[in-house]
């Protein structure tokens, strides 16, 4: 069974990526080519790794052995904090590239900004000479708030087409959301359901019951009607399937009032992009 994913979203800089995408954190990298294979033939066109998760051999594998061509598929990797920096980001690129076996990644992120080490913004001046010579057709971040982000705008002039975030519906961002929407950076969830925890919440099994659609389908459904990209991982077929198929019902706005009242403060369940020294 195939259950194509229609759904794309334009980045700023004129790039088109997939709304719901897979996930390839803690898969190693012997299980990689498998469970990549496995995603590109059940639907997903959106495969999302790092240099971190110590898998982009077996990604690029898994790639290169599916039917799909290489445009077929929007390939996100991210470089780690050891590299931050000009010249090692440039460094990082080339290792990802090789590791991966493509001659460009789709979409080229800084995993986290690293505010004591402070060097994100020279970073993210080589991933703009990146981008320029074709080798990174979009670049983003990861888990940048709001003064990372200003500040990459006021020192450089260059707007990230994606900000990755831990995302969901007990940590819904509102605030960096609004910050991403006045600049036309398109929010992207990892964690997008709460490494489960978002399944027990009354709200969403009520509305999971409403529309005899799992917890995970309702809260996918939430974060594509929300303008957010979504990263969902799992190493099950049929649970790849079940979070692909979310585009043949809508939430009412009623649903997404009572969705937005989930929302805690105590919501996150990553680290702190402020504090977080990886």
């Amino acid at each position: 069974m195939n259950i194509e994913n229609p759904k794309f979203i334009s980045l700023n800089d004129k790039m088109k990526m997939p709304t719901v995408g897979f996930g390839t954190w803690r898969v190693s990298n012997t299980e990689a080519p498998e469970v990549v294979n496995q995603a590109l033939d059940a639907g997903y066109r959106l495969i999302d790794t790092a240099s971190m998760y110590n898998n982009e051999e077996g990604v690029g594998k898994g790639i290169k052995e599916n039917s799909l061509s290489r445009n077929e598929i929007f390939l996100a990797t991210k470089l780690w904090s050891n590299d931050h920096g000009y010249d090692s980001a440039l460094r990082a690129m080339d290792n990802s590239l090789k590791k991966l076996q493509t001659d460009y990644i789709d979409l080229f992120h800084i995993h986290w900004p690293v505010p004591k080490q402070d060097k994100y913004v020279s970073t993210w001046k080589a991933l703009n000479r990146l981008h320029k010579e074709g080798l990174a057709k979009s670049i983003g971040v990861c888990n940048f708030q709001i003064s990372h982000l200003q500040r990459l705008i006021d020192e450089t002039g260059i707007i990230p087409s994606v900000n990755q975030v831990e995302l969901h519906p007990h940590f819904q961002q509102k605030e960096l959301r609004e910050f991403h929407a006045k600049h036309g950076i398109v929010t992207e969830a990892w964690s997008p359901l709460a490494r489960s925890e978002v399944f027990t919440d009354p709200v969403i099994l009520s509305i999971s019951k409403k529309y005899n659609k799992t917890p995970s389908q309702i809260v996918l459904r939430w974060h594509f009607e929300s303008g957010i990209i979504a990263i969902p991982k799992t190493s099950k077929v049929s649970r790849m399937l079940e979070n692909l198929n979310i585009f043949d019902f809508s939430l009412t706005a009623e649903d997404l009032k009572e969705l937005s009242k989930i929302d805690r403060e105590d919501g996150r369940t990553g680290a702190n992009p402020d504090t977080a020294d990886f």
